[in-house]
Parts: structure tokens; sequence; C-alpha cells
């Protein structure tokens, strides 16, 4: 969606109510919600979404050492906590079948493997992970789900992610940058960069760890950031994958906005701010 401000999406009041959370950011100047525990009622998004014969995806990539260190513990983590109650197909991106652990997904859940080629992702994990992403969203993702999130490997579900989080585009604010001054954040300010954000501007930092929306949402994100990686392989540049995404959604503003509990970083203590941690990021080599 382009333009900076849009109406408050239709029943949004039924279920969310910003005033709960005075200590933090609950809606954006665009007027999109941004997601805390106590700004949502679950009761009111049971009865809002149950007889909707919702599916959701969520695609993680796996590849190299962090298949046998974390992809287990995500999926187990991932079947219990991710969207509990609705359906849901966990699309896993890797290089060898053989890899996926043994696991039986729980009723409503089921697995898909994608293979990617062997040894392509080395030299931009990003890259591979969501060309390859593009390509199965046009080919059957589109058709499968209702909404998706992409999502790395280094993460553990610890609470429920649920419906409150699902939305035309989906953003993840930055954990360690939604704390401090923006001004400083790494956004790319080179003016040859398709990525750049002129000095002064952006309105979040946003993780690149987790993306969602409708599939067609998450695919215009795609082709975006493929887009603007060609413009600056053409300009001589190397832009990061998190700078893209932050010039896509400076341009294209998130409908809905998870706050850093939905992907806290296992290395910072939580602040008083952050009151129910759903995800927690590993760091790589922790397990």
């Amino acid at each position: 969606m382009n333009g900076n401000y849009q109406v408050e999406e239709p029943g949004l009041s039924d279920w969310f109510n910003p005033r709960k959370r005075p200590d933090v950011i609950a809606t954006t100047d665009w007027r999109a919600p941004v997601i805390w525990e106590g700004t949502f009622n679950r009761q009111a998004l049971w009865s809002r979404y149950r007889d909707r014969n919702l599916t959701v995806g969520l695609a993680v990539f796996a590849v190299g050492r962090t298949v046998d260190q974390y992809l287990e513990l995500f999926l187990r983590s991932a079947n219990k906590h991710f969207m509990a109650g609705y359906r849901v197909v966990f699309y896993v991106m890797m290089e060898d079948l053989y890899g996926m652990p043994d696991l039986q997904p729980n009723p409503l859940r089921t697995f898909q493997v994608l293979t990617i080629e062997e040894d392509s992702w080395w030299h931009n994990r990003d890259l591979v992970r969501m060309t390859s992403l593009g390509e199965h969203i046009i080919s059957h993702i589109r058709d499968e789900v209702d909404f998706l999130f992409s999502t790395t490997v280094e993460q553990v579900f610890q609470g429920d992610f649920g419906v409150e989080t699902l939305g035309t585009s989906v953003a993840q604010l930055h954990a360690w940058w939604y704390f401090r001054d923006t001004e400083n954040a790494p956004y790319e300010r080179r003016p040859r960069s398709a990525a750049c954000i002129p000095l002064g501007q952006g309105d979040f930092f946003y993780d690149g760890e987790l993306v969602g929306g409708t599939p067609l949402q998450v695919l215009d994100l795609i082709e975006h950031y493929l887009k603007g990686v060609a413009h600056d392989t053409r300009n001589g540049l190397n832009s990061t994958y998190e700078s893209h995404l932050n010039k896509y959604f400076f341009l294209h503003k998130p409908t809905r906005l998870l706050s850093p509990e939905y992907s806290w970083d296992a290395s910072f203590l939580p602040p008083q701010q952050v009151r129910s941690v759903k995800v927690l990021r590993l760091t790589r080599g922790a397990l």
C-alpha cells in the first residue's frame, strides 16, 4: 500500500485497544496497530476468526549447520505456539529432504519441504531465501494459504503467536532499535542505492528476521527487494536485505506492526515494556 496514511481497518476497535498500553507506541502515525501484550482481546479475536476457515503459512529457511542446531527446536515450538487452533502449513526451505526432523505435526498442521540447490546460499543467504520464497509463492503458496509469514530458523516460539498478528502487510519492529533513537539506525543512506532513506527520515527500524502478510503482498516486497539488489549491483553497491526491507516499508507502510515481544534477542534482558516474549531469537552458535 502506498502513501503515509490509511483508513483504520474495519473492526479493529472490536479487539484492539491501544490505550491499554500508554507506556509504548501502540498506534503509528498512519493509524496502523502496533501489537503488544495487553492491547488485544483474545476472546474477541477468536469470535472474529473462528468461522473464517483460515490457513496460515510459515516459511522457514534452514541451511548448513543451522539445520542440526536449530530446526527441530524451531519446529517443535512453532508447532505448539504458532496460530494454535488454526490450519497451518509449515514451509521448510532446506537443501536436503533427509535433514528434516522426524516430527509429527499437530492436528490442523502440515509440513512441506521446499528444497533449494545445495550450497547455493553461502554467498548471500537472504537473496537465496527470498528468491526461492518468491518462486514458491507464484507456483503454489498463493493458492494454499490466506496469510504467510517468513522467518529465519534461529527462533524459539515461547508464547502464543496468534491471529492478532494477521494483516495485509506485517512488519516486525527491531528489538534493539525500537528503544533507541532511529536517527542513528543503520538505514542505507547512500543516495545511489535503491535502499536509500534520506538523512532525517525513517519511521521505525524494521527487523529482517520476520515479515508477513497476504502471499501477494509478501511477493510484492520480494520483487521490490530483488529489483533493488539488481539496481545496486549495477551501481557497484551491496546493500543488505534489511536495508531494502526498511526502504520498502518506508514507502509502503505496513498495516500491522509487531512489537519487539514477537522477536526478542536472547542476548538482552527484556525491559519492563516487554511483558511477554512470544518469540526468542537465538544467537547463532548459542546451542
